[in-house]
Formats: structure tokens, C-alpha cells, sequence
């Protein structure tokens, strides 16, 4: 295992999602200078990730081209300068176009830092993948905290003293994170057979179906409870430390979540670890709206980790179906688990202005237990071995 790699790569992913996972907790805490609804909240967070998520295949291939070099670390530090530059905006559309323009270095960042994760780990990528989504995870658990102290209490100009604290990263990236990756090895093509091509298509088909599905119904809980969950406990009466402290205990528990999901991944049946965690997570889900004091610690930590479980997973798997494009697959998935989840928190906000945020996050608590179901559709184990091609006999005479 590549530890140096690895550690650059996570402390960069640490960095990054504390800046990302800042931006709702921040949006709630000037909602009143700007006199935001729900559904204006949501779509800001929406367009943040959006710009984030749209990108990562782009920065993928590119990746891809590049052998893993350079794009991380350019990333962050674009990522970092909107950021900061964002708090002297005198307007909230240009607040929120500047950091739009940031996400796109979060989009390229995370579109290298897997890749370079899961080749560090060697036969133990899906280990090495937790480790690296352990890193983001536990940012998204800080950022919150961070916010609430920093930005809640000093306001906007708080954001530049954020934004530098993440610049160590960005050197530790380019020392350690721009030697080019190897090369995945080939794997033989089968003989083509009409029949058999026929069934491999339906039941690729049904895979990509059951991957987009599983990955809906898991960000819309995931992403819509990152977004919402401030403006909730905000209107519960909790000041933005108390609340930033409560949303950073789920988000770190995620973190434990990622860590969990890469052991049980490497050692057992992969779809059975993923449907279990999924449908286990949403009774704790559903009670952290309704808990206080320990009990919401208890249900919290249970929630986080559970629906965390299956990330890294997720993001392995797809990254074997097409091993020498690593980026590009890692930058479609992820893309696309960022976007879903961030137009459903949208979608979610909207409703919560029209039924009430308590109910609408109670019913997001339970789509979890779909997509645990949907999950059984999903490979169980990791491709074999490849084998390299067996050479024709007039390649062996020569």
C-alpha cells in the first residue's frame, strides 16, 4: 500500500468537504440578511453541487489522460480561492455564482483523489477507498462545527480564515499525489457469441438501472438530510453552534460508515453489506428528528454510519467494470451521487416550503429500505483475477 499517496489524497478529501459540507450550515446562518426560504437554500446548496457533480467525468478522463497527476491539488486551490473570494461579494447572486465557480475544483478534485486512493491500496482498493472517503467524511463532519463557530460568529469574513486552513493540503498533494498511476491490466475479451451478447446487454442494462436507482433513493436521504438538517434544528431553537455540533456528530459517524463499508467490502458479499446497512439505517434516521439530549447521540451515530456503509463500496465497484478508466468511471458515478442527491434535497426543500420541513424529512428518512431492496439486484463479489490473453499460435511461433 502506497500510505503516502494515500495520506495525501485523504487529507486533501478532508479539506475539501470541509469547505463543501460548510456551505448549507452557511446559507442557513445569512438566510435572515437575504430573507431566504427553504427552497432558496436548498437551490443554492443544489447549484453548488451541481457544478461540483457535472463536472467530475470531465475531470475524470482528464485524469485518466493525465495519469492522475496535477488535477487533485489545482482542484483545492481553485476551490480555496473562490471560496475565500466569495465573502466580499456585496450581493447573495454573486455570493452564490462565486462559489458555484468554486465547486468546479471540487468536481476535479474528487475526480483524482479517488483514483489515486484506490491504485494506493494495491488488491485492498475497496480498504484503501474507505480510507480516503474516511478523510471526506470526517470534513463534512467539521465543516458544520467550523462554520457554526467561525462564520457564526463573526460572520462572512470568517470564510478566507476557513479557506487558508486548507492550503497545507495542497502541498502535501503535490509532493506526494503526482507520481503517474500504473496502468490497470488487460483483461481477455470473450468470444463473441450473439446469445450471449444479447443476455449480457439485458442484464447490464438492469445493472445500470439498479445502480441509478439504489443511488437516488440513498443521496436523496444522504444530501437531503446535509442540507435541510440546519435550517431543521434552526427552527427547532438550537443556536448554529449547538445545531453545527449535531449535524457534525452524524457526518462524523458517516465517517465511520466509509471505514466500516471498505473492511466488510474486501471480506464479504457486497450486496448483502450494502442492502443491510441501507435498510438498517432508516429507522435511526427517522428518529433523529425526534430525539434530544443522549438519545439523539445514540440514533445519530447509528443513522450516520449505517447510511454511510455503502459509499466506497459503491464507487469500487463501478471503477472495476472498466479498470484502465478509473477517473472517468469514478467521475460518472460520483458525479452523479452528488447531482441526484443535491436536485432531491432541491426537490425536498420545495416541498418542505408547502408541507412542513418535519414531515417531509420524515418521509426521506425511510427511502433507505428501497434502496436496500434494490440493492440485491447489485453484483455480490469482485471480478476474478484478470488473465491475461492467451496468444494465437502463430503469435507464440514468432
Amino acid at each position: 500500500m502506497d500510505k503516502k499517496r494515500l495520506f495525501a489524497a485523504s487529507y486533501g478529501h478532508l479539506s475539501i468537504d470541509i469547505l463543501n459540507s460548510s456551505v448549507a450550515m452557511i446559507l442557513t446562518l445569512i438566510a435572515g440578511n437575504y430573507e431566504l426560504s427553504i427552497a432558496q437554500i436548498g437551490f443554492g446548496a443544489m447549484m453548488y453541487q451541481m457544478f461540483a457533480a457535472m463536472s467530475q467525468p470531465l475531470f475524470g478522463g482528464l485524469t485518466d489522460k493525465l495519469r492522475g497527476r496535477w488535477v487533485g491539488p489545482i482542484g483545492l486551490l481553485w476551490t480555496i480561492v473562490f471560496y475565500a473570494v466569495a465573502s466580499y461579494m456585496p450581493s447573495y447572486p454573486l455570493f452564490i455564482t462565486l462559489l458555484m465557480f468554486g465547486g468546479l475544483g471540487s468536481g476535479a478534485f474528487h475526480a483524482a483523489g479517488m483514483v489515486n486512493a484506490a491504485v494506493s491500496g494495491g488488491k485492498r482498493a475497496t480498504t484503501s477507498t474507505s480510507v480516503f472517503f474516511l478523510g471526506g467524511q470526517s470534513g463534512l463532519a467539521f465543516g458544520p462545527i467550523i462554520a457554526g463557530f467561525v462564520v457564526g460568529g463573526i460572520g462572512l469574513v470568517g470564510m478566507p480564515f476557513m479557506a487558508a486552513l486548507m492550503l497545507p493540503a495542497v502541498a502535501f498533494m503535490l509532493m506526494y499525489m503526482n507520481d503517474p498511476l500504473p496502468d490497470a491490466p488487460k483483461r481477455a475479451k470473450p468470444v463473441a457469441d450473439h446469445r450471449s451478447a444479447n443476455a449480457r446487454h439485458g442484464a447490464t442494462a438492469l445493472l445500470v438501472t439498479a445502480f441509478v436507482l439504489f443511488i437516488m433513493l440513498r443521496s436523496g436521504t444522504a444530501q437531503g438530510y446535509a442540507t435541510l438538517l440546519p435550517k431543521y434544528f434552526s427552527s427547532q431553537g438550537f443556536d448554529p453552534v449547538t445545531f453545527g455540533l449535531m449535524l457534525g456528530l452524524f457526518n462524523f459517524s458517516g465517517a465511520l460508515g466509509t471505514l466500516t463499508g471498505g473492511f466488510l467490502g474486501d471480506r464479504y458479499n457486497r450486496r448483502l453489506v450494502m442492502a443491510m446497512a441501507s435498510v438498517l439505517s432508516a429507522p435511526f434516521a427517522f428518529l433523529m428528528l425526534y430525539s434530544q439530549g443522549t438519545n439523539y447521540l445514540l440514533v445519530a451515530v447509528a443513522a450516520g454510519l449505517l447510511l454511510s456503509i455503502p459509499h466506497s463500496i459503491l464507487l469500487v465497484m463501478t471503477q472495476e467494470l472498466a479498470p484502465n478508466r478509473r477517473g472517468l468511471m469514478g467521475g460518472l458515478v460520483l458525479g452523479f451521487i452528488f447531482a441526484s442527491g443535491s436536485a432531491m434535497a432541491w426537490i425536498e426543500s420545495v416541498a418542505a416550503d408547502s408541507y412542513g420541513l418535519q414531515l417531509v424529512l420524515s418521509v426521506v428518512a425511510i427511502l433507505p429500505v428501497a434502496a436496500g431492496a434494490i440493492a440485491l439486484m447489485l453484483p455480490g463479489t469482485r471480478p476474478s483475477t484478470p488473465v491475461p490473453a492467451t496468444p494465437t499460435p502463430s503469435a507464440a511461433a514468432d
